[in-house]
């Protein structure tokens, strides 16, 4: 295994350190280290921070390969600075079995850029109305401990409970997708100013806070632990924080682009900004923003949802819902929420790290950059400044809202245990993890 000494690294933006890495772990931190190594990295001005870890990645396969692989998209998770991503279960066939999360956990151990969890579904078929195999799901070898319909909601709570009930037993988690769907059946936008003027379809705000609020009491009743995917309003930010002052286990995440963007996009018609839950006003952004400087959200998601051009590329209405974001998740957070002064480093590393790591029970991942840990870190140049350039993805779609934009940074190297994934902002050749 090829040896690295990290030069003049800014550990969680603090003081520069020397780090090196050798036999897959963290072997030296310190200043002016004298250890020998096979790569020596000149890291000045670059910002040092655990690999990142997300919670919300939709792979497509098995089933949706024109969208994305699992090669692919881990390839897109390696160069945005990812470790680890949990692949959601609205495949096709739905991974609702064991066989199928173990087949999504293989293709990941082939792929060798990142690890890859499964999620599995909470329902088969993703239909909502029985529940999927979660224990064997969990006793599999993908060793699955969150659950979730992502796409859909588990809209009946009687369902809802018992999948609440049932993963108590070995620690699992339900990730929700808050949506009623009697309240945004032919929703194309945020309900609000826009959407009437627009004279588009409009999904309220209470679609989604009226599901976060049920299923906070139903986590509270049971015992159990509760996730909420892409909140998307300041309504749920005021509900999560209300059940976190209660002492329940309800954790939270974000994407970048709530944090980012706005509905007002949406007058151009663009496809590109379709999405679920859908792009909301400047007084949610201001919210959620907020919310996960104070810790009230817990961590920042991608929900990385490519789609071939010819579903994108069309009229709104007709459009699928859904953004690329890991290559420009880091980039999209230093924007968003650094460069504004409501987190430091260390706070990005605690959101996009450490609590998905924790929430998701993912061992060897989320951990601190020091001696004896596992060797999965990001370097990131917070100084580059470039434009967005889809086309040079790896991901196998191009469906990003950045396109043409400038944003700042770039992760100039990833290492999965020890392993360079990426090299000078560049993929490095991968054998198999298997």
């Amino acid at each position: 295994m090829t040896s690295y000494l990290i030069r003049n690294a800014q550990l969680l933006g603090g003081p520069a350190q020397d780090i090196l890495i050798d036999a897959g772990v963290v072997q030296q931190v310190g200043t002016g280290l004298t250890a020998s190594a096979d790569v020596e990295i000149d890291a000045s001005g670059l910002v040092a921070l655990p690999g990142l870890v997300d919670l919300h990645t939709h792979l497509r396969e098995p089933g949706r390969e024109d969208a994305e692989t699992v090669l692919t998209g881990t390839q897109a998770a390696a160069k945005g600075g990812y470790t680890a991503v949990h692949a959601m279960a609205n495949t096709f066939p739905v991974a609702d079995t064991a066989g199928v999360v173990e087949q999504v956990w293989r293709l990941g151990k082939e792929s060798g850029y990142c690890d890859v969890q499964p999620v599995g579904a909470v329902t088969v078929g993703l239909e909502g109305k029985k529940l999927a195999e979660l224990g064997a799901m969990h006793e599999s070898a993908a060793g699955v401990r969150v659950f979730s319909d992502d796409g859909k909601c588990v809209d009946d709570a009687v369902i809802m409970r018992r999948a609440l009930e049932y993963v108590k037993a070995f620690d699992g988690v339900v990730a929700q997708h808050a949506q009623e769907p009697r309240l945004t059946e032919g929703a194309q936008m945020n309900e609000g100013q826009v959407s009437g003027e627009l004279g588009l379809g409009g999904w309220p705000a209470v679609a989604e806070e009226a599901i976060i609020a049920r299923d906070v009491l139903l986590a509270a009743h049971v015992g159990s632990r509760l996730h909420v995917c892409h909140v998307s309003t300041a309504g749920s930010v005021e509900i999560i924080r209300w059940a976190k002052a209660k002492g329940w286990d309800v954790t939270a995440e974000v994407t970048p682009h709530h944090l980012l963007l706005t509905d007002e996009l949406v007058r151009s018609y663009d496809p590109v900004y379709k999405v679920n839950p859908p792009l909301r006003t400047a007084e949610d952004v201001h919210a959620l923003r907020k919310a996960l400087a104070d810790g009230t959200i817990d961590a920042v998601a991608t929900d990385h949802a490519p789609h071939p051009a010819e579903d994108k590329d069309c009229e709104w209405a007709a459009a699928a819902m859904g953004m690329v974001g890991l290559e420009t998740a880091l980039s999209v957070v230093q924007q968003a929420m650094v460069d504004t002064g409501l987190l430091n480093w260390e706070g990005v590393a605690d959101r996009m790290s450490h609590r998905p790591a924790r929430i998701g029970r993912l061992t060897g991942h989320g951990r601190p950059v020091s001696v004896g840990e596992p060797a999965n870190l990001v370097l990131f140049d917070p100084a580059y400044r470039g434009t967005v350039n889809p086309d040079a993805f790896a991901t196998r779609s191009r469906n990003t809202p950045y396109r043409g934009l400038d944003l700042p940074g770039r992760v100039h190297a990833t290492f999965l245990r020890g392993v360079a994934t990426v090299l000078a902002g560049e993929l490095v050749e991968q054998d198999s993890l298997a």
